[in-house]
């Protein structure tokens, strides 16, 4: 009966050396699925000596103890199970338990977002938000009178081009004109001979010409009877009337441009004041700060300074050039009215001498006796 139970005893320490979990360094845990951990034994291995003790007092079940670690040993779902070395030889295998976190630390963590989100309390309503940040969509979001200045822009960028191309058609017309009429000037010899070469359809020269011929006539000047110095007054006047009603009819329209472009900016900038208060007052009707509702507000008030702009600067470009223009065309006048007042002089003086000629023979026929002064009585 000693032997016997000797030999219990011997068995059920060497069993429970046998079944002792091993130590096993803890894993990651598993970020899969958030499971609890299984319940498996601590994982600081115990000696042999101390098992052996505390499974004396189940030695008379040694079946329901050797069933017992193999249901702890089964996996759990979830855990990670680490595998281990093969015993030796003639002794059972058993798988260890799986291993939990440590105290203190969870099961499994959950990812980090790393997503900046916005602050408590500053969410945008959907509808505070533009759809569309083209010009032609910040247009029909803008204010009623942000629209009016930008349309009133519009039109008058509009204006300027038209001024532009009707100016530049007339400039360009006017000058090839005059530049002929000034050859027809400077080639001729008499008034008769450049009044022939014009024509009737000369442009501003032919009229010049004519201006001069009907002032000579009208003078009722004739081998020397009027007063040349008279005449040429006269007609120096008239040239002058003729190239001044030129050139103002030349610069008729452009001043429409100075207005553009010395208003655009002002009148964009009205609408941008505008417009930033409106974007204000959204804020404050809002409650929020945040810049997807404040930035659309100010970009449809500065489109008004950019439309304002960009009627401002070419009207100020192209007044300039229209203006160094007419400056040139009023130049070409004054030399084809100097031109006429040439062909005057020089057909003056032609009926002075002609005029000198004849009064010295009429002088020597009355001389001679034969005709007869007149004898006061």
């Amino acid at each position: 009966m000693a032997a016997a139970l000797c030999i219990t005893l011997s068995a059920g320490a060497a069993f429970a050396q046998q079944t002792a979990p091993t130590e096993v360094e803890p894993t990651a845990p598993a970020t899969s699925a958030p499971t609890a951990p299984a319940a498996v034994a601590t994982p600081t291995a115990q000696p042999a000596a101390q098992a052996a003790p505390a499974d004396a007092p189940n030695a008379a079940a040694p079946a329901a103890e050797a069933t017992q670690p193999r249901i702890n040993a089964l996996p759990q779902p979830g855990a990670n199970v680490a595998p281990q070395p093969d015993q030796a030889a003639g002794e059972p295998t058993v798988a260890p338990a799986a291993t939990a976190p440590a105290t203190g630390q969870p099961a499994v963590s959950a990812p980090i977002d790393t997503t900046v989100g916005a602050p408590a309390g500053t969410d945008v309503p959907k509808s505070l938000l533009p759809h569309d940040l083209s010009p032609w969509g910040m247009f029909m979001a803008a204010d009623w009178v942000v629209k009016g200045v930008m349309i009133g822009l519009a039109f008058a960028s509009l204006i300027t081009w038209t001024v532009w191309l009707a100016k530049s058609l007339e400039i360009a017309a006017s000058k090839a004109r005059l530049k002929k009429a000034l050859r027809g000037i400077l080639h001729a010899r008499r008034l008769a001979d450049a009044s022939q070469a014009l024509g009737e359809r000369a442009g501003i020269g032919g009229v010049l010409v004519r201006a001069a011929v009907d002032e000579f006539e009208m003078s009722g000047h004739e081998f020397g009877h009027a007063d040349a110095s008279g005449i040429k007054e006269r007609v120096e006047s008239r040239l002058m009337r003729i190239q001044a009603q030129a050139g103002r009819r030349l610069s008729r329209g452009t001043g429409v441009l100075a207005t553009i472009g010395s208003t655009a900016p002002f009148v964009g900038l009205f609408g941008t004041v505008w417009g930033i208060m409106n974007s204000f007052i959204g804020i404050s009707e809002s409650q929020t700060t945040n810049l997807a509702v404040v930035a659309p507000g100010i970009a449809e008030a500065l489109l008004a300074t950019a439309v304002g702009l960009i009627a401002a600067i070419p009207a100020v470009v192209i007044y300039n050039v229209f203006a160094r223009s007419i400056t040139g065309y009023r130049q070409g006048l004054a030399d084809a009215a100097a031109g006429v007042q040439r062909l005057v002089s020089r057909d003056l003086d032609r009926q002075q001498q002609r005029a000198e000629r004849v009064h010295p023979a009429n002088e020597a026929v009355r001389g001679n006796g034969r005709v007869a002064p007149a004898v006061a009585v």
